[in-house]
């Protein structure tokens, strides 16, 4: 068995071909979703970047393996504590010694494990390469080394796993000048975003609204021309989302040129390929723009497409899945044992028979920008804030995600019901989560106590004075109202 893992950062599915964008961004990719099975419902359990890698490797939810925030005691995965044996089991029972265990030689191309300091990532693989710029590189500084390794391995080995992550979607959006811009003209025809929406959002208050897209400021890097500060107007939209959409249109070029070395090696056709990512981006949804910052379906749905040799082809499934059932899902194709600690749930019979093996509900998480525990259940999206990033979100909302995908009109005063059923499916996870983890604390009040998401700590002040400048004095107050009688 050869498997190329396609790890591509911040990948919206709904800004790729095969998902129904528009625009032409994918088209490598969608041709491996003919080819295989397109899952629309996927979803990772914790965002963003860290824990939503933290729990796919570990197939923990972040609320059991620690690591839910980017710094402070939630920035680090827990240890396994006094039961630790010679070798920690969770670093034995990862993602990644599942292809070990089956007897594939397993390599990364990744600088995920540097940038945030979490090494527990590399566990499992025989050889690593960090290409060293910690995530800032484009897909022309990886695409040499993964083209040597397919040379120097893809035939020489029968059976190898390589994971291949790609970062050119992540803010700041840095697609080579020479790439230049595929979508330039067409003013995103057919954009969700009227001219009353946008208006509201230059006006709405929180990290990387309309005004601010550098998160507290609207400052640019002249180094980065395809990375506003700003929005003022449909041309400074359009700007942002070219940026966005040439960083996955570049990926596609990237990963087209590593199927075609595939296809050159004559082992294309019999291997498997997964295609998917960490998170998506906030575009417009919750009045943010290119930021991961929320525990909704704009910042969790992620891409999921699998080619699995006699598996199904051009199958779409539309069931929810956590991105952490894939670990018992590959055990289950691979015939590998399950680990013990793992919280997913196989999807197995869907990727060979078709078979709808989807969750009733999720629960996902946000506590690196904000702090956010959200129910997916049906139509609905039920979100709990408990520190709000300073965007003034309420402490619940409601959305019909069949009827406002994007997320702009809280339901929560006409639905209280559904509200009451979103609460209630949280609290049953949580529940069960605290009674099956050897942990007793919530990482999330760690969050809290250590004062709040990483992203927003110590900002209060600059950014008030920043709303204040720029006529949101109304909003500036209200935030050190509301945080000045948080929890320090």
């Amino acid at each position: 068995m050869k498997l190329l893992f396609v790890d591509i950062d911040t990948l919206r599915p709904d800004h790729m071909g095969c998902y129904g964008y528009e625009r032409n961004t994918t088209p490598n990719m969608d041709e491996v979703a003919k080819e295989g099975i397109r899952f629309t419902n996927y979803y990772c359990s914790d965002a963003p970047c860290l824990p939503s890698r933290a729990s796919l490797i570990s197939g923990m939810f972040g609320i059991k393996n620690g690591a839910v925030g980017h710094g402070g005691t939630a920035g680090d995965r827990r240890l396994e504590g006094r039961d630790r044996s010679f070798c920690d089991r969770y670093d034995m029972d990862n993602f990644n010694n599942i292809f070990r265990k089956a007897g594939m030689y397993t390599a990364s191309v990744s600088t995920f494990p540097e940038r945030h300091s979490s090494w527990w990532f590399s566990a499992g693989f025989n050889e690593t390469f960090n290409e060293g710029h910690r995530g800032v590189e484009s897909g022309e500084a990886v695409l040499p080394y993964v083209l040597k390794w397919l040379d120097d391995n893809g035939t020489k080995r029968d059976d190898w796993f390589l994971h291949v992550h790609l970062w050119d979607p992540h803010t700041p959006y840095r697609a080579p000048l020479d790439f230049g811009n595929p979508f330039e003209g067409d003013g995103l025809a057919g954009t969700w975003i009227d001219d009353e929406t946008l208006d509201r959002h230059i006006h709405a208050v929180g990290p990387h609204s309309a005004s601010e897209l550098n998160m507290f400021d609207d400052n640019e890097n002249p180094n980065l021309p395809r990375n506003p500060g700003k929005i003022t107007d449909r041309k400074g939209l359009v700007r942002v989302f070219d940026g966005y959409d040439c960083g996955v249109a570049y990926t596609d070029y990237i990963v087209g040129q590593i199927f075609d070395k595939l296809k050159d090696l004559g082992i294309y056709d019999d291997m498997a390929i997964i295609i998917t990512s960490d998170h998506g981006e906030n575009f417009g949804e919750l009045a943010i723009y290119a930021e991961h910052a929320t525990a909704d379906h704009a910042c969790c749905n992620i891409p999921f497409i699998i080619k699995w040799p006699g598996a199904l082809k051009g199958h779409v499934d539309n069931e929810l899945h956590y991105s952490l059932d894939l670990l018992p899902t590959v055990s289950d194709l691979l015939n590998v044992e399950k680990g013990r600690s793992w919280d997913g749930q196989s999807f197995v019979n869907t990727i060979t028979k078709g078979e709808k093996q989807g969750r009733d509900s999720l629960v996902i998480s946000q506590m690196a920008h904000v702090c956010q525990r959200s129910a997916r259940f049906g139509d609905w999206l039920y979100m709990r804030t408990y520190h709000d990033g300073y965007h003034l979100f309420d402490r619940e909302m409601l959305f019909n995600l069949k009827e406002d995908v994007h997320e702009q009109h809280d339901v929560k005063d006409k639905y209280p019901e559904i509200c009451a059923q979103g609460a209630k499916i949280i609290l049953d996870w949580h529940d069960k989560a605290m009674l099956t983890s050897p942990y007793t604390l919530d990482p999330l009040w760690t969050v809290m106590e250590e004062g709040g998401p990483f992203h927003a700590r110590g900002a209060l002040e600059m950014y008030c004075k920043r709303l204040e400048e720029t006529g949101r004095k109304e909003g500036a107050d209200e935030l050190r109202r509301r945080h000045g009688e948080c929890r320090k």
